[in-house]
């Protein structure tokens, strides 16, 4: 048993790493921190797939683009193991249960409407997402806060982000900045495994280990990088320009095609950074959909597993229906899903042509301390960054604007309930997200 765990596993095939992603998309709930760690637990400690040190140094890499970082993460990792191909189907099964379920929530909110039992056991469950972020971003600390330096920079981010309401772009350039400034003066700090010898020694051999040669497709050159970008943005000029011959320019789906690239391009942060824009454009700018109607997207969004940018999927879906997109004689449902489709394909697009463009460039900058010790300092800062969410997020939930404003002890205590489960239990995400919905149901009948 012991000389079988000092081995490396055996070559993972395309058809096991299918079933993989689709099952991590049907079951990532918790937003980027939770599906980070899950992917963490799963792919560098329990299946051995990559080392920690090449996850961390993926993860630094998509924390730099904008758009869903966790699925860029899927992305990146599926096309290191099984190239392009593999790439895209980890991207598109991550994304896929998501989109779908959100399509079928949208319809039931748009024909059925409000529903008292989907409110009770949003209440429940809001207080478990606070839960799993900060248990996500104690997790992601103790991995990469391994020295003062790194602590430090995700202390000034946090206070930076939640205090000083710093942007997220102008974050990440700060603690890359420092990590420069670090690689300079304290190089032992700002290595990426200078500190980490003794948890590597506790993790056998991965497939894909820190020692393993880059593989040939995933060696970067000029021309492989120029054609992907190409191909990128012809992807996105072509689907736009369908959109324009079949209903003009200012038709809203071919609105909806140039809005939402902009706002994929804007995604530093994940989605809470570019909420305020889509609430901007989709709200007060195209009528689109309701304010009221955007806070309710947001719930079914925390709540469905897959990136929560995938509530632009929502937006889409509700203006599509309200605009009636395909003709006043066209299905409503089927207008609607051409909306989500739409905002979808122009919002994600982007982050697999950032990963299939550019991460045979990242790969050639392990071990180089000066390209590297500027990502470990940003995934430090990510750690504050996270922290600061769950603080954001937490507010919201726990602080109850109403005739008069009070703190909501129940969601405190099901919040505190559910972090125990989590870091103390090792309780898995599921069954946590179920227990508290049964509960918020079970509460909203008492007395």
């Amino acid at each position: 048993m012991h000389e079988h765990a000092n081995l490396p596993p055996a070559a993972v095939s395309l058809r096991s790493a299918f079933w993989y992603w689709l099952k991590l998309g049907c079951v990532s709930f918790g937003g980027p921190a939770g599906q980070i760690a899950m992917m963490h637990a799963e792919l560098v400690e329990k299946r051995r797939w990559i080392s920690e040190q090449r996850f961390l140094h993926a993860l630094n890499y998509c924390m730099l683009l904008p758009g869903p970082e966790a699925t860029q993460l899927a992305i990146y990792i599926g096309w290191l193991m099984h190239r392009t191909r593999g790439g895209i189907m980890a991207g598109l099964l991550f994304l896929l249960p998501s989109l779908l379920l959100l399509i079928v929530l949208s319809w039931l909110y748009m024909a059925y409407g409000h529903v008292g039992a989907i409110a009770a056991i949003l209440y429940g469950i809001k207080p478990a997402v606070v839960a799993i972020v900060l248990a996500a971003a104690w997790r992601l600390g103790r991995r990469t806060l391994r020295n003062p330096s790194l602590i430090g920079i995700a202390a000034m981010a946090f206070i930076g982000i939640a205090a000083l309401h710093l942007p997220f772009p102008l974050i990440v350039l700060g603690a890359a900045l420092l990590g420069m400034a670090g690689s300079h003066w304290l190089p032992r700090q700002f290595h990426a495994g200078g500190a980490q010898h003794g948890a590597a020694s506790r993790h056998p051999p991965a497939l894909i280990d820190d020692d393993t040669p880059t593989p040939a497709h995933a060696r970067f050159t000029w021309p492989r990088l120029l054609a992907m970008a190409a191909l990128g943005v012809a992807l996105a000029f072509l689907a736009w320009l369908a959109l324009a011959l079949a209903g003009g320019h200012a038709h809203p789906l071919a609105q909806m095609g140039v809005f939402f690239s902009k706002a994929a391009l804007l995604t530093f942060g994940g989605a809470y950074a570019v909420l305020p824009y889509l609430v901007q454009g989709a709200v007060e700018q195209y009528h689109w959909i309701t304010s009221a109607q955007m806070m309710d997207g947001l719930a079914l969004g925390e709540t469905t597993p897959g990136p929560l940018i995938m509530i632009v999927a929502f937006i889409g879906f509700v203006g599509g229906w309200s605009q009636a997109v395909l003709g006043h004689g066209a299905p409503l449902w089927l207008a609607g899903m051409c909306g989500a489709l739409v905002t979808a394909w122009f919002t994600f697009l982007p982050s697999f042509i950032f990963i299939l463009a550019g991460a045979p460039l990242v790969e050639a900058s392990r071990g180089n301390l000066r390209l590297s010790a500027p990502l470990t300092a940003i995934s430090a800062a990510v750690v504050g960054v996270i922290a600061s969410l769950a603080l954001f997020f937490g507010h919201h939930v726990f602080w109850q604007e109403s005739a008069q404003p009070h703190w909501d002890w129940v969601a405190m205590a099901i919040a505190l309930a559910a972090g125990v489960a989590l870091i103390r239990y090792q309780v898995g995400t599921i069954k946590l997200l179920l227990a508290c919905a049964i509960f918020g149901l079970v509460l909203s009948y008492l007395p």
